[in-house]
Protein backbone atom coordinates (compact mmCIF):
# COMPACT_ATOMS: atom_id res chain seq x y z
CA UNK A 1 0.00 0.00 0.00
CA UNK A 2 1.44 3.37 -1.09
CA UNK A 3 1.95 5.90 1.65
CA UNK A 4 0.68 9.42 1.06
CA UNK A 5 2.54 12.24 2.83
CA UNK A 6 0.20 15.24 2.57
CA UNK A 7 2.84 17.72 3.72
CA UNK A 8 5.42 16.60 1.14
CA UNK A 9 2.80 16.62 -1.62
CA UNK A 10 1.77 20.14 -0.63
CA UNK A 11 5.38 21.38 -0.61
CA UNK A 12 6.02 19.84 -4.03
CA UNK A 13 2.83 21.32 -5.47
CA UNK A 14 3.78 24.77 -4.15
CA UNK A 15 7.16 24.59 -5.87
CA UNK A 16 5.68 23.28 -9.12
CA UNK A 17 2.90 25.87 -9.35
CA UNK A 18 5.27 28.73 -8.46
CA UNK A 19 7.78 27.63 -11.13
CA UNK A 20 5.07 27.41 -13.77
CA UNK A 21 3.63 30.74 -12.67
CA UNK A 22 7.04 32.37 -13.00
CA UNK A 23 7.39 31.19 -16.59
CA UNK A 24 3.86 32.41 -17.36
CA UNK A 25 4.53 35.75 -15.69
CA UNK A 26 7.54 36.36 -17.91
CA UNK A 27 5.15 36.13 -20.87
CA UNK A 28 2.56 38.31 -19.12
CA UNK A 29 5.23 40.94 -18.43
CA UNK A 30 5.53 41.58 -22.18
CA UNK A 31 1.83 42.33 -22.63
CA UNK A 32 0.47 45.77 -23.48
CA UNK A 33 -1.96 47.65 -21.24
CA UNK A 34 -4.76 46.74 -23.65
CA UNK A 35 -3.93 43.03 -23.46
CA UNK A 36 -3.78 43.13 -19.66
CA UNK A 37 -7.08 44.99 -19.40
CA UNK A 38 -8.76 42.49 -21.71
CA UNK A 39 -7.70 39.63 -19.42
CA UNK A 40 -8.79 41.44 -16.24
CA UNK A 41 -12.13 42.40 -17.82
CA UNK A 42 -12.80 38.77 -18.73
CA UNK A 43 -11.94 37.48 -15.26
CA UNK A 44 -14.09 40.15 -13.58
CA UNK A 45 -17.05 39.44 -15.85
CA UNK A 46 -16.82 35.72 -15.09
CA UNK A 47 -16.68 36.42 -11.35
CA UNK A 48 -19.74 38.66 -11.62
CA UNK A 49 -21.71 35.90 -13.31
CA UNK A 50 -20.66 33.35 -10.69
CA UNK A 51 -21.09 35.62 -7.63
CA UNK A 52 -24.16 33.97 -6.13
CA UNK A 53 -23.05 30.41 -6.95
CA UNK A 54 -19.67 31.01 -5.32
CA UNK A 55 -21.35 32.57 -2.29
CA UNK A 56 -23.52 29.51 -1.87
CA UNK A 57 -20.51 27.19 -2.17
CA UNK A 58 -18.58 29.24 0.41
CA UNK A 59 -21.46 29.16 2.89
CA UNK A 60 -22.08 25.44 2.42
CA UNK A 61 -18.42 24.53 2.80
CA UNK A 62 -17.48 26.75 5.75
CA UNK A 63 -20.81 27.31 7.50
CA UNK A 64 -19.82 30.96 7.91
CA UNK A 65 -22.01 33.95 7.11
CA UNK A 66 -24.99 33.89 4.76
CA UNK A 67 -25.47 33.64 1.00
CA UNK A 68 -26.93 37.14 0.28
CA UNK A 69 -24.09 38.97 2.05
CA UNK A 70 -21.42 36.71 0.57
CA UNK A 71 -22.92 37.42 -2.84
CA UNK A 72 -22.60 41.16 -2.15
CA UNK A 73 -18.95 40.70 -1.16
CA UNK A 74 -18.26 38.74 -4.35
CA UNK A 75 -19.92 41.47 -6.41
CA UNK A 76 -17.95 44.12 -4.53
CA UNK A 77 -14.73 42.39 -5.58
CA UNK A 78 -15.88 41.70 -9.14
CA UNK A 79 -17.57 45.06 -9.79
CA UNK A 80 -16.39 47.80 -7.42
CA UNK A 81 -12.76 46.71 -7.26
CA UNK A 82 -12.70 46.10 -11.02
CA UNK A 83 -14.22 49.52 -11.83
CA UNK A 84 -11.66 51.22 -9.59
CA UNK A 85 -8.62 49.48 -11.07
CA UNK A 86 -9.72 49.45 -14.71
CA UNK A 87 -8.46 52.94 -15.51
CA UNK A 88 -5.15 52.51 -13.65
CA UNK A 89 -2.06 52.45 -15.83
CA UNK A 90 0.19 49.55 -14.85
CA UNK A 91 2.21 49.01 -18.06
CA UNK A 92 5.05 51.03 -19.52
CA UNK A 93 5.54 54.72 -18.72
CA UNK A 94 3.34 55.78 -15.80
CA UNK A 95 4.44 59.39 -15.38
CA UNK A 96 6.99 61.82 -16.79
CA UNK A 97 8.24 64.85 -14.83
CA UNK A 98 9.62 67.06 -17.58
CA UNK A 99 10.88 69.71 -15.19
CA UNK A 100 13.03 67.24 -13.22
CA UNK A 101 13.61 65.01 -16.26
CA UNK A 102 12.46 61.81 -14.52
CA UNK A 103 10.43 59.09 -16.23
CA UNK A 104 8.62 56.47 -14.11
CA UNK A 105 8.12 53.00 -15.61
CA UNK A 106 6.00 50.12 -14.24
CA UNK A 107 7.70 46.82 -13.48
CA UNK A 108 5.69 43.79 -12.23
CA UNK A 109 6.87 42.08 -9.04
CA UNK A 110 6.57 38.56 -10.44
CA UNK A 111 4.60 35.74 -8.81
CA UNK A 112 2.11 36.65 -6.07
CA UNK A 113 1.72 34.05 -3.31
CA UNK A 114 -1.86 34.75 -2.23
CA UNK A 115 -3.03 33.26 1.06
CA UNK A 116 -6.85 33.15 1.12
CA UNK A 117 -8.88 33.02 4.40
CA UNK A 118 -11.96 30.97 5.21
CA UNK A 119 -14.03 33.93 6.45
CA UNK A 120 -14.16 35.75 3.09
CA UNK A 121 -12.86 33.04 0.75
CA UNK A 122 -14.32 33.65 -2.70
CA UNK A 123 -14.44 37.46 -2.52
CA UNK A 124 -10.79 37.60 -1.42
CA UNK A 125 -9.79 35.18 -4.19
CA UNK A 126 -11.54 37.35 -6.79
CA UNK A 127 -10.02 40.57 -5.47
CA UNK A 128 -6.46 39.23 -5.29
CA UNK A 129 -6.64 37.62 -8.73
CA UNK A 130 -7.84 40.84 -10.38
CA UNK A 131 -5.25 43.12 -8.78
CA UNK A 132 -2.40 40.67 -9.45
CA UNK A 133 -3.25 40.26 -13.14
CA UNK A 134 -3.74 44.01 -13.51
CA UNK A 135 -0.15 44.44 -12.27
CA UNK A 136 1.06 41.79 -14.81
CA UNK A 137 1.86 39.44 -11.96
CA UNK A 138 1.02 35.75 -11.97
CA UNK A 139 -0.83 34.47 -8.90
CA UNK A 140 -0.76 31.19 -6.98
CA UNK A 141 -3.44 30.89 -4.29
CA UNK A 142 -3.04 28.93 -1.08
CA UNK A 143 -6.58 28.35 0.21
CA UNK A 144 -7.56 27.86 3.83
CA UNK A 145 -8.13 24.10 4.26
CA UNK A 146 -11.73 24.56 5.39
CA UNK A 147 -12.58 26.63 2.30
CA UNK A 148 -10.47 24.88 -0.34
CA UNK A 149 -13.37 23.79 -2.55
CA UNK A 150 -15.03 27.18 -2.98
CA UNK A 151 -11.70 28.96 -3.47
CA UNK A 152 -10.69 26.44 -6.15
CA UNK A 153 -14.04 27.00 -7.84
CA UNK A 154 -13.57 30.79 -7.76
CA UNK A 155 -10.19 30.36 -9.46
CA UNK A 156 -11.70 27.99 -12.04
CA UNK A 157 -14.57 30.40 -12.79
CA UNK A 158 -12.11 33.17 -13.69
CA UNK A 159 -9.40 31.01 -15.25
CA UNK A 160 -11.15 29.81 -18.43
CA UNK A 161 -12.44 33.23 -19.56
CA UNK A 162 -9.09 34.86 -18.69
CA UNK A 163 -7.20 32.28 -20.80
CA UNK A 164 -9.67 32.83 -23.65
CA UNK A 165 -8.85 36.56 -23.39
CA UNK A 166 -5.11 35.86 -23.72
CA UNK A 167 -3.82 34.98 -20.23
CA UNK A 168 -1.02 32.39 -20.14
CA UNK A 169 -2.72 29.34 -18.52
CA UNK A 170 -0.26 29.06 -15.62
CA UNK A 171 -0.58 32.75 -14.67
CA UNK A 172 -3.44 31.88 -12.30
CA UNK A 173 -3.34 28.75 -10.15
CA UNK A 174 -4.65 27.40 -6.85
CA UNK A 175 -3.14 24.72 -4.65
CA UNK A 176 -5.16 21.54 -4.20
CA UNK A 177 -2.81 19.87 -1.69
CA UNK A 178 -3.15 22.26 1.25
CA UNK A 179 -1.04 22.19 4.40
CA UNK A 180 0.78 24.68 6.59
CA UNK A 181 4.09 23.40 5.27
CA UNK A 182 2.94 23.85 1.67
CA UNK A 183 1.77 27.40 2.34
CA UNK A 184 5.08 28.25 3.99
CA UNK A 185 6.97 26.77 1.03
CA UNK A 186 4.91 28.84 -1.42
CA UNK A 187 5.73 31.99 0.56
CA UNK A 188 9.48 31.40 0.70
CA UNK A 189 10.29 29.52 -2.52
CA UNK A 190 12.66 31.22 -4.93
CA UNK A 191 10.07 31.71 -7.70
CA UNK A 192 7.74 33.78 -5.49
CA UNK A 193 8.08 37.53 -5.93
CA UNK A 194 5.70 38.95 -3.32
CA UNK A 195 3.29 37.63 -0.68
CA UNK A 196 -0.27 38.84 -0.19
CA UNK A 197 -1.41 37.17 3.05
CA UNK A 198 -4.79 37.44 4.77
CA UNK A 199 -5.34 35.50 7.97
CA UNK A 200 -4.48 35.19 11.64
CA UNK A 201 -1.53 36.70 13.48
CA UNK A 202 0.61 33.56 13.10
CA UNK A 203 0.12 33.42 9.35
CA UNK A 204 0.92 37.09 8.86
CA UNK A 205 4.07 36.77 10.97
CA UNK A 206 5.11 33.76 8.88
CA UNK A 207 4.65 35.84 5.73
CA UNK A 208 6.89 38.59 7.06
CA UNK A 209 9.54 36.11 8.21
CA UNK A 210 9.69 34.34 4.86
CA UNK A 211 12.42 36.54 3.46
CA UNK A 212 10.12 37.80 0.67
CA UNK A 213 8.40 41.18 0.27
CA UNK A 214 5.02 40.72 1.95
CA UNK A 215 1.72 42.46 2.48
CA UNK A 216 0.17 41.06 5.65
CA UNK A 217 -3.44 41.70 6.61
CA UNK A 218 -4.13 40.73 10.19
CA UNK A 219 -7.02 40.94 12.66
CA UNK A 220 -8.97 44.00 13.75
CA UNK A 221 -10.83 44.83 16.96
CA UNK A 222 -12.89 47.71 15.66
CA UNK A 223 -14.53 50.05 18.20
CA UNK A 224 -17.47 52.22 17.18
CA UNK A 225 -17.62 55.43 19.24
CA UNK A 226 -20.98 57.21 19.36
CA UNK A 227 -20.39 60.76 20.59
CA UNK A 228 -23.13 62.80 22.28
CA UNK A 229 -23.84 64.99 19.20
CA UNK A 230 -24.39 61.97 16.91
CA UNK A 231 -27.62 61.20 15.10
CA UNK A 232 -28.26 58.21 17.39
CA UNK A 233 -30.81 56.26 15.26
CA UNK A 234 -28.58 56.52 12.17
CA UNK A 235 -25.41 55.72 14.10
CA UNK A 236 -26.88 52.60 15.71
CA UNK A 237 -28.37 51.47 12.40
CA UNK A 238 -24.89 51.72 10.82
CA UNK A 239 -23.24 49.80 13.66
CA UNK A 240 -25.77 46.96 13.66
CA UNK A 241 -25.74 46.73 9.85
CA UNK A 242 -21.95 46.55 9.85
CA UNK A 243 -21.77 44.04 12.70
CA UNK A 244 -24.36 41.69 11.22
CA UNK A 245 -23.11 41.87 7.60
CA UNK A 246 -22.24 38.26 6.74
CA UNK A 247 -22.58 37.62 10.48
CA UNK A 248 -19.46 39.59 11.37
CA UNK A 249 -16.84 37.73 9.31
CA UNK A 250 -15.08 40.84 8.02
CA UNK A 251 -12.08 41.96 10.09
CA UNK A 252 -13.33 45.53 9.66
CA UNK A 253 -16.70 44.80 11.30
CA UNK A 254 -17.59 46.60 14.52
CA UNK A 255 -16.63 44.74 17.70
CA UNK A 256 -17.82 47.17 20.37
CA UNK A 257 -19.98 50.23 20.95
CA UNK A 258 -18.53 53.03 23.09
CA UNK A 259 -21.10 55.75 23.79
CA UNK A 260 -21.31 58.92 25.86
CA UNK A 261 -23.37 58.75 29.05
CA UNK A 262 -25.86 61.52 28.06
CA UNK A 263 -27.06 59.45 25.09
CA UNK A 264 -26.50 55.94 26.52
CA UNK A 265 -30.19 55.24 27.14
CA UNK A 266 -31.14 56.41 23.64
CA UNK A 267 -28.42 54.17 22.18
CA UNK A 268 -29.71 51.18 24.17
CA UNK A 269 -33.25 51.77 22.91
CA UNK A 270 -32.09 52.01 19.29
CA UNK A 271 -29.97 48.88 19.65
CA UNK A 272 -33.06 46.99 20.83
CA UNK A 273 -35.13 48.43 17.95
CA UNK A 274 -32.48 47.11 15.52
CA UNK A 275 -32.55 43.57 16.87
CA UNK A 276 -30.02 43.82 19.67
CA UNK A 277 -30.39 41.66 22.78
CA UNK A 278 -28.66 42.98 25.92
CA UNK A 279 -27.11 40.19 27.98
CA UNK A 280 -27.17 40.08 31.77
CA UNK A 281 -23.84 39.61 33.52
CA UNK A 282 -24.45 35.87 33.87
CA UNK A 283 -25.59 35.56 30.24
CA UNK A 284 -22.53 37.49 29.04
CA UNK A 285 -20.27 35.08 30.94
CA UNK A 286 -22.03 32.11 29.32
CA UNK A 287 -21.68 33.62 25.85
CA UNK A 288 -18.02 34.42 26.50
CA UNK A 289 -17.33 30.75 27.26
CA UNK A 290 -18.55 29.66 23.81
CA UNK A 291 -17.36 32.67 21.78
CA UNK A 292 -13.78 32.96 23.10
CA UNK A 293 -11.27 30.13 23.49
CA UNK A 294 -8.94 29.83 26.52
CA UNK A 295 -6.22 31.25 24.24
CA UNK A 296 -8.35 34.41 23.89
CA UNK A 297 -9.16 33.78 20.22
CA UNK A 298 -12.52 33.65 18.45
CA UNK A 299 -13.94 30.13 18.61
CA UNK A 300 -14.19 28.79 15.00
CA UNK A 301 -17.40 26.99 15.94
CA UNK A 302 -19.28 30.27 16.32
CA UNK A 303 -17.46 32.46 13.76
CA UNK A 304 -19.92 33.80 11.21
CA UNK A 305 -22.97 32.21 12.86
CA UNK A 306 -26.27 34.01 13.59
CA UNK A 307 -26.95 35.40 17.06
CA UNK A 308 -29.69 32.87 18.04
CA UNK A 309 -27.32 29.99 17.16
CA UNK A 310 -24.63 31.44 19.45
CA UNK A 311 -27.15 32.05 22.24
CA UNK A 312 -28.36 28.45 22.01
CA UNK A 313 -24.77 27.18 22.19
CA UNK A 314 -24.41 29.21 25.40
CA UNK A 315 -27.59 27.69 26.84
CA UNK A 316 -29.66 30.85 26.40
CA UNK A 317 -32.99 31.44 24.73
CA UNK A 318 -33.37 34.72 22.88
CA UNK A 319 -36.09 35.98 20.52
CA UNK A 320 -35.83 34.41 17.06
CA UNK A 321 -35.51 37.86 15.46
CA UNK A 322 -32.39 38.73 17.49
CA UNK A 323 -29.65 40.04 15.18
CA UNK A 324 -26.85 40.74 17.66
CA UNK A 325 -25.96 39.85 21.24
CA UNK A 326 -24.77 42.86 23.27
CA UNK A 327 -22.64 42.46 26.40
CA UNK A 328 -22.26 45.49 28.72
CA UNK A 329 -18.64 45.55 29.92
CA UNK A 330 -16.63 47.70 32.33
CA UNK A 331 -13.11 46.90 31.17
CA UNK A 332 -10.79 45.61 28.45
CA UNK A 333 -8.35 42.70 28.55
CA UNK A 334 -8.06 39.08 29.63
CA UNK A 335 -10.57 39.53 32.45
CA UNK A 336 -13.13 40.71 29.88
CA UNK A 337 -13.11 38.04 27.13
CA UNK A 338 -15.73 39.70 24.96
CA UNK A 339 -13.49 42.76 24.51
CA UNK A 340 -11.56 40.92 21.76
CA UNK A 341 -12.35 40.56 18.05
CA UNK A 342 -15.23 38.08 17.91
CA UNK A 343 -15.95 37.60 14.16
CA UNK A 344 -19.60 37.01 14.98
CA UNK A 345 -22.70 39.10 15.78
CA UNK A 346 -21.62 39.76 19.36
CA UNK A 347 -20.89 43.32 20.52
CA UNK A 348 -19.27 44.67 23.66
CA UNK A 349 -20.99 47.78 25.06
CA UNK A 350 -19.31 50.58 27.04
CA UNK A 351 -20.60 53.83 28.51
CA UNK A 352 -18.14 56.71 29.01
CA UNK A 353 -18.43 60.14 30.62
CA UNK A 354 -17.36 62.21 27.61
CA UNK A 355 -15.15 62.15 24.50
CA UNK A 356 -11.96 62.30 26.61
CA UNK A 357 -12.90 59.10 28.42
CA UNK A 358 -14.20 57.66 25.14
CA UNK A 359 -10.83 58.37 23.55
CA UNK A 360 -9.07 56.35 26.26
CA UNK A 361 -11.51 53.42 26.03
CA UNK A 362 -11.11 53.27 22.27
CA UNK A 363 -7.33 53.22 22.67
CA UNK A 364 -7.58 50.32 25.12
CA UNK A 365 -9.71 48.32 22.70
CA UNK A 366 -7.39 48.96 19.78
CA UNK A 367 -4.33 47.99 21.78
CA UNK A 368 -6.05 44.74 22.72
CA UNK A 369 -6.00 43.40 19.18
CA UNK A 370 -6.85 46.04 16.60
CA UNK A 371 -3.87 48.40 16.44
CA UNK A 372 -3.45 49.83 12.97
CA UNK A 373 -6.70 48.52 11.51
CA UNK A 374 -9.94 50.50 11.73
CA UNK A 375 -12.27 52.41 14.03
CA UNK A 376 -15.63 54.11 13.51
CA UNK A 377 -16.83 57.39 14.97
CA UNK A 378 -20.34 58.82 14.85
CA UNK A 379 -20.59 62.53 15.63
CA UNK A 380 -21.78 65.86 14.27
CA UNK A 381 -18.75 67.62 15.77
CA UNK A 382 -16.07 67.56 13.07
CA UNK A 383 -13.47 68.89 15.50
CA UNK A 384 -13.85 65.76 17.64
CA UNK A 385 -13.85 63.52 14.57
CA UNK A 386 -10.54 65.06 13.51
CA UNK A 387 -9.16 64.81 17.01
CA UNK A 388 -9.79 61.06 16.93
CA UNK A 389 -8.26 60.84 13.45
CA UNK A 390 -5.14 62.65 14.65
CA UNK A 391 -4.68 60.57 17.80
CA UNK A 392 -5.87 57.02 17.18
CA UNK A 393 -3.34 54.31 16.17
CA UNK A 394 -5.40 53.10 13.20
CA UNK A 395 -5.21 53.85 9.50
CA UNK A 396 -8.91 53.85 8.64
CA UNK A 397 -11.17 56.15 10.65
CA UNK A 398 -14.70 55.74 9.32
CA UNK A 399 -16.89 58.73 10.13
CA UNK A 400 -20.69 58.41 10.24
CA UNK A 401 -20.83 55.15 8.29
CA UNK A 402 -20.55 51.47 9.06
CA UNK A 403 -16.94 50.38 9.41
CA UNK A 404 -17.53 46.87 8.11
CA UNK A 405 -17.77 47.77 4.42
CA UNK A 406 -16.75 51.41 4.87
CA UNK A 407 -13.17 50.34 5.48
CA UNK A 408 -13.18 48.31 2.26
CA UNK A 409 -14.28 51.35 0.25
CA UNK A 410 -17.84 50.13 -0.37
CA UNK A 411 -19.60 52.96 1.51
CA UNK A 412 -16.69 55.45 1.48
CA UNK A 413 -14.21 56.95 -0.97
CA UNK A 414 -11.35 54.65 0.10
CA UNK A 415 -9.72 52.46 -2.53
CA UNK A 416 -11.97 49.39 -2.90
CA UNK A 417 -10.15 46.31 -1.63
CA UNK A 418 -10.59 43.14 0.39
CA UNK A 419 -7.01 43.46 1.71
CA UNK A 420 -6.51 46.20 4.30
CA UNK A 421 -2.98 47.02 5.45
CA UNK A 422 -2.46 47.94 9.10
CA UNK A 423 0.84 49.84 8.82
CA UNK A 424 3.83 49.89 11.11
CA UNK A 425 1.61 49.84 14.22
CA UNK A 426 0.78 46.21 13.40
CA UNK A 427 4.08 45.29 11.75
CA UNK A 428 2.62 45.68 8.24
CA UNK A 429 4.55 47.15 5.32
CA UNK A 430 1.69 49.48 4.31
CA UNK A 431 -1.33 51.18 5.84
CA UNK A 432 -3.18 51.29 2.51
CA UNK A 433 -6.06 49.35 1.04
CA UNK A 434 -4.14 47.05 -1.33
CA UNK A 435 -4.47 47.77 -5.08
CA UNK A 436 -2.48 46.76 -8.20
CA UNK A 437 -0.13 49.67 -7.55
CA UNK A 438 1.16 47.80 -4.48
CA UNK A 439 2.09 44.86 -6.71
CA UNK A 440 4.36 46.74 -9.09
CA UNK A 441 7.78 48.30 -8.67
CA UNK A 442 8.64 51.56 -10.38
CA UNK A 443 11.78 52.05 -12.44
CA UNK A 444 13.00 55.62 -12.82
CA UNK A 445 14.86 56.96 -15.81
CA UNK A 446 16.67 60.14 -14.74
CA UNK A 447 18.48 62.56 -17.06
CA UNK A 448 21.17 64.98 -15.92
CA UNK A 449 19.75 68.35 -14.98
CA UNK A 450 21.27 71.58 -16.39
CA UNK A 451 23.79 73.10 -13.94
CA UNK A 452 23.07 76.79 -14.61
CA UNK A 453 25.55 77.22 -17.47
CA UNK A 454 28.58 75.73 -15.68
CA UNK A 455 28.71 72.61 -17.80
CA UNK A 456 28.87 69.01 -16.51
CA UNK A 457 29.44 68.40 -12.83
CA UNK A 458 32.91 66.96 -13.51
CA UNK A 459 34.16 70.32 -14.88
CA UNK A 460 32.73 72.51 -12.13
CA UNK A 461 35.14 74.78 -10.25
CA UNK A 462 36.54 73.41 -6.98
CA UNK A 463 34.69 74.76 -3.92
CA UNK A 464 37.61 76.97 -2.76
CA UNK A 465 37.65 79.04 -5.96
CA UNK A 466 33.96 79.80 -5.97
CA UNK A 467 32.80 83.24 -4.82
CA UNK A 468 31.04 83.33 -1.50
CA UNK A 469 27.28 83.18 -1.89
CA UNK A 470 25.35 86.39 -1.36
CA UNK A 471 23.49 86.55 1.93
CA UNK A 472 19.80 85.68 1.60
CA UNK A 473 17.48 88.60 1.13
CA UNK A 474 15.33 89.46 4.10
CA UNK A 475 11.79 88.21 3.63
CA UNK A 476 9.28 90.84 2.74
CA UNK A 477 6.95 91.62 5.62
CA UNK A 478 3.59 89.94 5.24
CA UNK A 479 0.48 89.48 7.27
CA UNK A 480 0.19 86.32 9.37
CA UNK A 481 -1.71 83.76 7.22
CA UNK A 482 -5.10 82.56 8.38
CA UNK A 483 -5.81 78.89 9.10
CA UNK A 484 -8.97 76.78 8.81
CA UNK A 485 -7.98 73.89 11.11
CA UNK A 486 -6.05 73.83 14.40
CA UNK A 487 -4.98 70.79 16.42
CA UNK A 488 -3.18 70.60 19.77
CA UNK A 489 0.28 70.34 18.18
CA UNK A 490 -0.39 73.52 16.12
CA UNK A 491 -1.11 75.41 19.33
CA UNK A 492 1.94 74.09 21.17
CA UNK A 493 4.22 74.90 18.23
CA UNK A 494 2.83 78.44 17.98
CA UNK A 495 3.38 78.96 21.72
CA UNK A 496 6.97 77.73 21.44
CA UNK A 497 7.61 80.12 18.55
CA UNK A 498 5.87 83.08 20.17
CA UNK A 499 3.32 83.62 17.42
CA UNK A 500 -0.44 83.61 17.11
CA UNK A 501 -2.79 81.54 14.97
CA UNK A 502 -5.22 83.67 12.99
CA UNK A 503 -8.46 81.75 12.49
CA UNK A 504 -10.50 81.91 9.30
CA UNK A 505 -14.24 82.37 9.81
CA UNK A 506 -15.70 78.92 10.59
CA UNK A 507 -12.27 77.42 11.34
CA UNK A 508 -12.26 74.04 13.12
CA UNK A 509 -10.38 74.00 16.43
CA UNK A 510 -10.14 70.57 18.07
CA UNK A 511 -11.14 70.31 21.76
CA UNK A 512 -7.56 69.42 22.73
CA UNK A 513 -6.33 72.50 20.90
CA UNK A 514 -8.72 74.72 22.86
CA UNK A 515 -7.53 73.13 26.10
CA UNK A 516 -3.88 73.81 25.17
CA UNK A 517 -4.71 77.41 24.25
CA UNK A 518 -6.65 78.13 27.45
CA UNK A 519 -5.30 81.20 29.28
CA UNK A 520 -3.28 82.39 26.26
CA UNK A 521 -3.97 84.66 23.31
CA UNK A 522 -2.53 82.25 20.77
CA UNK A 523 -5.88 81.86 18.96
CA UNK A 524 -6.81 85.07 17.19
CA UNK A 525 -9.95 85.56 15.08
CA UNK A 526 -9.28 87.12 11.68
CA UNK A 527 -10.94 90.41 10.85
Amino acid sequence: MALRDADLLSVQEARTLAARAKAAQQVLAGFSQEQVDRIVDAAAQAARGAAERLARLAHEETGFGNVPDKTRKNLFAAVDVHEYIRSLRTVGILREDKARRVVEIAEPMGVVAAVIPSTNPTSTAICKALIALKARDAIVMSPHPSAKGCILEAARAMHGPAVAAGMPPDAMACMTEVSLEGTQELMRCRDTGVILATGGIGLVRAAYSSGKPAYGVGPGNVPAYIEKTADVPTAVRHVIAGKTFDYGTLCSSEQSIVCDAPIAQAVREEVRKNGGYFLSEAEAAAVARVVVTPQRLANPEIVGRPAPFIAEKAGLKVPAETRVLVAPLTGVGRDHPLSIEKLSPVLAFYVVKDWHEGCERVLQLLRYGGTGHTMAIHSKDDAIIREFALRKPVFRIIANSQSSMGATGYTTGLAPSMSLGCGAYAGNITSDNITPLHLINIKRLAYELPREGRGPAATAEPPASRPAPAPPAAPAPSAQPTVDFVCEEDVRKALREGRRLRLKPGAIVTPAARDAAAGTKVLEPSD
